[in-house]
């Protein structure tokens, strides 16, 4: 099978990051600088640059929505990282999600087929399909039209297969699917960073009884490389760490900040009412965000586990402990302001769990305090 770059990344490469200020964006930045990568980060006019402001990169303004932008960006590189994307559970103008999602995407494939560059597109284990019996899922499961839940999942779904389509005509192209990535530099932050923030900030008075698969964002940013390196055409991989019931991801945050974790379980039918009324209310009729968007209720009443052989078998993809994971996320948010006064004050007096750091943060590249970035750049 063809493959985007057939070495190691290195010095030689001009490299590019579309979403390069987002979350993942920005950790593949870090990990490409580390390889002595020339790294050029495409960034959304007027966006937050916070976690890339130390960075040695160039930096364009380009929106993925401007083809003309967008070809001028990608001009002599050897591989794009197409990271760029709206991850929301809702906006008012749902036709965002597919001009940038999709829209977007078709202008980086094309631009990459102009430039004859390799592309790694970051999609979403959203789009793969969840098997009836509750086993890890992997990128051979069959996706069913109905778990596609709200317009973030459709136009990723739908993106990806322009990826596939490109792919058949002979674009060098490798699809990657996160699950649920922590760690620093979630300025958003994005649907899964907001359960370690509401968590922090109490506002997760019960759970229910779902489970997820939790990796670090940089063992992410890391798998984006090596799918670069060593991924197959048309081959998607799951980049994931481990699977973790729901009540284990804060029984682990509660040990590590000393904070009470919630003990009441809300039934599946409970959670979707109150998403389906806050939809309603909040969403339709005052047209403004929804405290817990639909597609957000009836992403926590799926147990979203997957099996990430494919990535370590093919490209040599590790991961470290998703506690870790974890525990860094939490000092990051506590560190750069995220969390309310008053819980920081009880922080100060609850012991702090068994004490092991997560991995430390980066001096060339650790994000500092600035505006929350609410743009495309977290996939």
């Amino acid at each position: 099978m063809a493959q985007p770059v057939r070495r190691p990344l290195g010095r030689s490469d001009q490299v590019c990051v579309t979403g390069a200020t987002g979350f993942i964006g920005s950790a593949i930045a870090r990990a490409l600088l580390d390889r002595g990568c020339a790294v050029r980060a495409v960034v959304e006019p007027a966006i937050d640059r916070t976690n890339i402001e130390k960075l040695d990169v160039e930096v364009v303004e380009a929106d993925v929505r401007d083809a003309d932008a967008v070809g001028r960006a990608l001009a002599g590189v050897a591989v794009v990282f197409h990271t760029a994307a709206l991850y929301r559970f809702w906006a008012r103008q749902r036709r965002l999600f597919y001009e940038v999602n999709v829209g977007g995407t078709r202008n980086v494939l094309t631009a990459a087929g102009a430039s004859r560059c390799g592309v790694v597109y970051t999609s979403t284990v959203g789009t793969i399909g969840l098997r009836p019996d509750g086993t890890p899922a992997d990128e051979d499961d069959v996706t069913e039209i109905e778990h596609l839940f709200g317009s973030y999942k459709r136009s990723k779904y739908v993106a990806e297969h322009e990826a596939l389509r490109h792919a058949a005509a002979g674009l060098p192209v490798v699809i990657t699917h996160p699950t649920f990535p922590l760690g620093q530099g979630d300025r958003a932050p994005t649907p899964t960073g907001q359960l370690v923030v509401d968590f922090l900030n109490g506002r997760i008075p019960a759970y229910v009884d779902t489970a997820l698969n939790v990796v670090d964002v940089d063992d992410v940013a890391e798998g984006h490389i090596l799918a670069a390196e060593r991924g197959g055409s048309g081959r998607s991989y799951v980049l994931g760490g481990e699977n973790m019931e729901l009540v284990e991801v804060l029984r682990v945050l509660a040990e590590h900040t000393g904070l009470p974790r919630p003990r009441g379980k809300i039934p599946a039918p409970a959670a979707l009412a109150v998403g389906r009324a806050s939809e309603l209310v909040q969403g339709r009729l005052l047209r403004r965000a929804p405290a817990v968007p639909f597609e957000a209720a009836r992403m926590s009443t799926t147990r979203m586990v997957f099996d990430d052989s494919r990535a370590r078998r093919e490209l040599g993809y590790t991961s470290g402990p998703a506690a870790d994971a974890i525990r860094r996320s939490a000092d990051w948010y506590l560190a750069e302001g995220y969390v309310r006064p008053q819980r920081v004050a009880r922080l100060s007096r609850a012991p702090r769990g068994d004490g092991r750091p997560g991995r430390p943060a980066r001096e060339d590249g650790r994000p500092g305090p600035g505006k929350v970035d609410r743009g495309h750049g977290s996939p």
